[in-house]
């Protein structure tokens, strides 16, 4: 009945869904359950999806990135991936990687060459480079948080940078967040979402020609590890404990689906801590998952978003 709560719960797959009628239709595909797909892994990462709905994974401790195939195998695409975290792909599908253990960011070709797009701001090398999202111009905005021991560190704090694609200049937009983390932007290239697990919030900016950012404002009250966004403009959230709190901590392991205007419409609970979150599969329909040592999956009724690339 409009204006009244519906709720659903499907126990098998842990799936729980929160809307209200007359607002939208549920995100997940009636009856589906999540799916472990693969497991024994150290911590999975930075899932992205090719053009055929392949979807690639890191295992970050063991420095790897692997493949997810669609005929359900999982191989290893690189080894020795330098820490490789967040993965995204660009318009000629070459594998956009965040390095954290080598503290850079490069660009995998389908064959494995590797090019290094950024290592340094203003001559100084990174913190440990952890999330990115490529723009439609082909630009790339990537969050540079510290997360372990780190001595050497050269950057005067915790911020979020932009790749230009002219001349592949560095700029720092964000240099106000304690430890901005997941990343995800619209596809037209107007919008940009960033988390901050330091300070427990998301916000959203909207981007300027140039590429920096402008109009910085509350997005949700609650802090993501990584995001993804679908076809409806809802922005998924695999939502992280607070600093306080142990990262392993299985007592909740939620990613939060919010509406376009910050309305949380979904929660959809994983037997694991989810770290990212992509579409993927042969119809873009299959929201893939990365939780710890595992690689989940659930079906849905809406797709990912396609990049509109310029």
């Amino acid at each position: 009945m409009k204006g009244k709560a519906i709720w659903l719960m499907v126990l098998a797959g842990l799936v729980v869904l929160a809307g209200c009628a007359g607002e939208m239709k549920s995100v997940v595909k009636r009856g589906a359950a999540v799916e472990k797909l693969a497991g024994g892994f150290a911590f999975t990462e930075g899932p992205a999806a090719d053009a055929k709905g392949n979807v690639y994974f890191t295992d970050i401790p063991n420095n790897r990135i692997h493949k997810w195939s669609l005929d359900g195998k999982v191989t290893t695409f690189m080894e020795d991936s330098g820490g490789a975290n967040g993965l995204f792909f660009d318009k000629d599908w070459n594998l956009i990687a965040c390095e954290g253990g080598r503290r850079r960011l490069v660009s995998i070709e389908p064959e494995g060459k590797v090019t290094v797009l950024a290592d340094e701001y203003r001559g100084k090398k990174f913190n440990s480079l952890n999330d990115l999202w490529v723009d439609p111009k082909g630009g790339v905005y990537f969050t540079d948080p510290v997360y372990g021991r780190r001595r050497d560190l050269e950057q005067d704090g915790e911020h979020v940078y932009y790749l230009s694609p002219v001349g592949g200049r560095v700029i720092r937009v964000i240099d106000d967040m304690v430890k901005p983390n997941g990343v995800i932007g619209t596809p037209d290239g107007k919008m940009l979402y960033v988390t901050d697990h330091g300070g427990d919030k998301t916000f959203v900016y909207d981007i300027r020609v140039d590429g920096r950012l402008r109009n910085k404002r509350l997005f949700a009250a609650e802090s993501s590890d990584g995001m993804t966004i679908d076809e409806r403009g809802n922005i998924y959230l695999t939502v992280m404990p607070s600093r306080t709190l142990d990262l392993y901590d299985t007592a909740a392991n939620p990613v939060a689906v919010y509406s376009p205007a910050g309305e949380k419409v979904a929660t959809i609970e994983i037997p694991e801590r989810p770290s990212n979150v992509c579409f993927g599969g042969k119809d873009g329909k299959t929201l893939f998952i990365t939780a710890q040592k595992s690689l989940y999956s659930v079906r849905m009724r809406v797709s990912g978003v396609k990049q509109q690339w310029r």
